[in-house]
């Protein structure tokens, strides 16, 4: 019986695993937990908002608009966790799915302590996911977009963000 229950146990830790290599996969997971602000928005909602999007604060004094983007997202999961530990878990999970699915960085910003980084995953004319991280020693967010977003599109959102931070 022991072996059955150990063996149990193990599918059960292999296929959790494997369920957070997603964005929302890790959403599901994590979204939960009495520790974790969790967001989820659905295509349905990206449609109903149209242009009339809000910008998405980067930082201070810093946004990116992506009005011109959200009308071809399918789901917007977004993590934000204070507790270190969790924050660890999470950040380790969000790395296996970056590592896997060969994500490209298109950008890193380091100030004070915190690690923002931007990474895409497409080809030249699409990106088919969005993923933005930001991490300090006690704060972990985790931002995943899914769609058909034009590259060009959100390269030029994110190059106006640049500048707003500079």
């Amino acid at each position: 019986m022991k072996r059955i229950t150990a063996f149990v146990a193990a599918i059960v830790l292999l296929t959790a695993g494997a369920w957070a290599q997603d964005g929302k996969g890790i959403y599901n997971k994590y979204s939960d937990n009495e520790n974790v602000s969790a967001v989820y928005i659905s295509s349905s909602m990206f449609k109903l908002m149209g242009n009339k999007v809000p910008n998405m604060e980067l930082g201070e004094g810093s946004s990116m608009n992506l009005g011109s983007i959200i009308k071809n997202l399918n789901s917007m999961y977004l993590l934000d966790c204070e507790d270190p530990d969790l924050c660890k878990e999470i950040k380790a999970d969000v790395n296996k799915f970056i590592n896997k699915y060969d994500f490209e960085m298109l950008m890193e910003i380091k100030d004070k302590g915190e690690v923002v980084r931007v990474y895409t995953a497409g080809n030249e004319k699409t990106v088919s996911q969005f993923i933005m991280t930001a991490a300090e020693y006690e704060a972990f967010t985790f931002i995943c977009l899914d769609g058909t977003m034009s590259r060009a599109d959100l390269e030029k959102a994110i190059a106006k963000a640049t500048q707003q931070m500079e």
